[in-house]
């Protein structure tokens, strides 16, 4: 048996411009970090070797890979003609909650293949294949940050190029201020649960808007500023980063918010919080709140009908965690 595991991601800025209707255009970027909550995902060869066993959320027994119904297990199996294996996929967090579980899915599953037929593989390798299975195989239309966060883990500032390239650079911070802005960052679970296909096609198609475009090239634009301030380790301003960050994502479609989130986030500013912002692309899952640690305990007593979910970050990327030598 192989074990993978791969860490969910939070963005903080510049969420969209990872997508090819934007930087194809213009360069995007965005500054996200990945998260102590992981999908794992073992694969061991099965009893039958002329069946394949897959178990998610539904499990699949099956004779042949065209006949798996999983669009990413499908054509993962399918590129490297694989068959007589189980794979399990377990993970720390809901699927559609805003925090990139699709693409930890398929960066895990890559890693966990690879290291099964023993090809040794890198992390800008595993995220290129991610992207071309999610974006080109199956069609997903999702940017490629969620990739590129999943394999290299860490607190980055990753760029996207109209070339196709991805250039991915950690941002170095003093250990003492970037464990301040951990403990400052709180999670808050509004529920729900939403195809963010749906959302990311919409906003694909919005991009031909020279409106909609220029609020997305101002959100790379705050990405850059981030940065800047965090490599001078200047956190006093990233709660506003998050808050003006949210508005222009809200100003670009319908959907991405409510007003039950709304009431929610703006609970949250009255109990103390800086800013915040809605993770993923909309909808539902996770608000994340940047509070002082001082100012804690209001907004989690103004929360507390709520799930706060305790994090921490991640630094590793994807990784095989375990691997039975006789397999």
């Amino acid at each position: 048996m192989i074990i993978s595991r791969t860490p969910f991601r939070i963005s903080f800025a510049g969420g969209g411009s990872d997508m090819p209707s934007f930087y194809r255009r213009e360069i995007g970027a965005v500054v996200s970090t990945t998260i102590d909550k992981y999908m794992y995902i073992a694969i061991h060869p099965h009893f039958d070797k002329n069946k394949i066993q897959l178990k998610y959320s539904h499990t699949e027994l099956v004779d042949a890979i065209q006949d798996i119904k999983h669009p990413i297990f499908r054509e993962v199996l399918s590129h490297y003609n694989l068959t007589g294996v189980d794979l399990n996929s377990i993970a720390d967090v809901p699927a559609g909650t805003g925090l990139g579980s699709s693409s930890s899915f398929t960066v895990g599953l890559l890693n966990v293949v690879k290291a099964y037929l023993n090809r040794a593989v890198s992390k800008e390798r595993l995220a290129e294949l991610a992207c071309d299975v999610e974006m080109n195989k199956v069609g997903s239309p999702i940017g490629k940050q969620d990739q590129y966060a999943a394999a290299y883990g860490g607190l980055n500032f990753i760029t996207f190029y109209g070339d196709e390239s991805v250039n991915v650079e950690k941002i170095i911070m003093k250990p003492e201020v970037k464990k301040q802005l951990q403990d400052n960052l709180l999670m808050i679970y509004v529920g729900g649960k939403r195809s963010a296909n749906e959302l990311l096609k919409e906003q694909q198609e919005i991009m031909n808007s020279s409106v909609e475009f220029n609020i997305q090239k101002q959100m790379v634009q705050q990405a850059f500023h981030l940065k800047s301030a965090l490599e001078n380790n200047n956190i006093d301003d990233f709660g506003r980063y998050l808050h003006e960050g949210w508005l222009m994502k809200k100003s670009l479609m319908n959907g991405i918010s409510n007003g039950y989130i709304d009431e929610i986030y703006e609970r949250g500013i009255k109990a103390g919080a800086v800013g915040g912002k809605l993770l993923g692309a909309g909808g539902a899952g996770f608000i994340l709140f940047y509070c002082p640690v001082e100012k804690q305990d209001l907004l989690q007593k103004s929360m507390q009908n709520l799930h706060e979910m305790k994090f921490g970050f991640d630094t590793g990327g994807s990784k095989i965690i375990y691997m039975q030598e006789d397999i």
